[in-house]
């Protein structure tokens, strides 16, 4: 994990599916609130429980050795297509790992898409 994230993240941190592919690193008090309200989560629905399976079933607790380090499991590197370079994007309470060819084409995508994006945030009164 890059250094300017590791003491935000603590030496335990939570790594589960992430959406688009991805992989998603949560600090361990963050995850517990997010576990918990997923827990919560009514479980009449089938895209609702989806949902739910893919970000706590395959969730695992990993501690970062001395240099930030950790191993990620061979099905979370497999669900999110990591190679051999991996991409690390900061985000509010998490962190995304992206095999890098995968991150590039998203970035390009969503850079084409940005006036669009704006206008919606816009309508949401997010923007």
């Amino acid at each position: 994990m890059p250094s300017k994230f590791r003491n935000e993240l603590g030496k335990e941190v939570v790594i589960t599916r992430g959406l688009d592919k991805c992989l998603f690193v949560y600090p361990m008090k963050v995850w517990e609130e997010l576990a918990q309200k997923l827990g919560t989560m009514p479980i009449g629905d089938a895209a609702t429980r989806s949902f739910v399976r893919l970000m706590l079933a395959g969730a695992v607790d990993v501690v970062m050795d001395k240099q930030g380090r950790v191993v990620i499991p061979d099905y979370l590197k497999e669900y999110a297509g990591l190679k051999k370079n991996v991409t690390v994007a900061g985000l509010y309470n998490r962190l995304e790992v992206w095999d890098q060819e995968k991150w590039h084409r998203y970035k390009k995508k969503v850079e084409a898409d940005t006036d669009k994006v704006a206008q919606q945030l816009g309508e949401l009164g997010v923007y």
